[in-house]
């Protein structure tokens, strides 16, 4: 029998256990505040980005770290090698740190730092917001840029001030909150085709990205606000892959290319090397990366940036949650990454490349 809801029945809170206080985006920032060095390296991670998507900078765009990162401790050590490395390729490529703290699941799973930091099912969302602000904030001071994939709309607010680059997932692509997120964001940004392989809903994303949105999101101060954006053209494609497998080919780049300038879009490409371009192998992954290389080196246009996935130990590892003490150091728990010495090679290899091009 339906019985008829009175005035002392709850209506909005008939699933919901539980409603916390979540820590405002501007006292975050006050607490753990970006100073005018890492201000610097923000900024000039952008504008490289930016260049190198115009045409104007003949470098390749690097986007490598691993999947997501678990251990703040680890992420910084495999920062200070990047940042070595880096550094002594500048002229060929441009480095930024993958440094992603949300993990899209397809079912159930650890969703990342910001949601899990301890790594136990506990949901310290503030501890984890303040961790990955930190975080980005030691590799930041290192002189390298990072990049981070934005899956959570309001999560931006705490840490986009800190991000050169920035991506939208697979699995979001076709979702309006994120194209409207895009059209907000600050940095160039990266949208991945589906997981089914549809590249033209990727292509619609960045067009739709780069026009004017107005739609309810915060503001700094942790308030409901209407957010009004001027569009972000900085927007471009990244292909990844798909479930039936790789379309990192030749050809299905030409398609592409083809595709943004049906669109009146600037036709330019990344590659993810990982994902369903690798079958989430990462040996694999590592033969990917070398016949883009190869390619790149020979002149095929349209390709400005690889993706990795890579830590300082190959492979992946299960996470038994509360048992965080138990993990291999520097070992990824979500997708299989290259491991430091094979990145290193690679990172040398796609400078060639760059040079060979010229």
């Amino acid at each position: 029998m339906h019985i008829a809801a009175g005035p002392a029945t709850d209506l909005d809170n008939q699933r919901t256990v539980g409603i916390s206080p979540l820590i405002s985006p501007a006292l975050l920032r006050q607490e753990h505040p970006m100073d005018p060095d890492v201000a610097k390296t923000v900024a000039a991670g952008r504008d490289a980005t930016i260049d190198i998507l115009d045409g104007t900078d003949d470098r390749l765009l690097v986007v490598v770290g691993p999947c997501s990162v678990h251990d703040p401790e680890a992420a910084v050590d495999y920062a200070i090698r990047l940042a070595e490395k880096a550094d002594a390729l500048r002229d060929r490529l441009h480095v930024i740190m993958r440094v992603y703290f949300e993990k899209p699941r397809t079912t159930l799973g650890w969703k990342g730092l910001i949601n899990d930091p301890a790594l136990d099912g506990s949901y310290a969302v503030n501890q984890g917001l303040r961790m990955a602000r930190k975080l980005l904030l030691d590799i930041s001071k290192l002189g390298l840029p990072v990049g981070c994939e934005f899956l959570d709309p309001i999560s931006p607010q705490f840490i986009a001030d800190l991000v050169s680059w920035g991506s939208i997932g697979a699995r979001t692509t076709a979702s309006q909150v994120h194209r409207q997120l895009c059209s907000a964001l600050s940095m160039p940004v990266g949208i991945k085709n589906s997981t089914e392989g549809d590249v033209q809903v990727a292509v619609d994303a960045t067009r739709a990205a780069g026009a004017s949105h107005v739609f309810p999101g915060i503001n700094t101060d942790g308030l409901a606000a209407l957010i009004t954006t001027s569009g972000n053209p900085d927007c471009h494609v990244i292909l990844r892959g798909h479930a039936g497998g790789p379309n990192y080919d030749a050809g299905t780049v030409r398609d592409t290319l083809a595709r943004l300038r049906k669109s009146e879009l600037p036709e330019r490409v990344i590659i993810d090397a990982s994902h369903g371009n690798s079958a989430k192998d990462h040996v694999r992954q590592a033969g990917v990366a070398r016949e883009l290389a190869a390619r790149i080196g020979d002149g095929e246009r349209g390709i400005v940036g690889v993706m990795l996935e890579s830590f300082l130990e190959a492979g992946r590892q299960e996470l038994v949650l509360g048992r965080a003490s138990e993990l291999t150091y520097g070992q990824s728990i979500t997708d299989a990454c290259l491991d430091w010495t094979t990145t290193a090679d690679l990172l040398d290899g796609l400078a060639d490349a760059v040079a060979q091009r010229r």
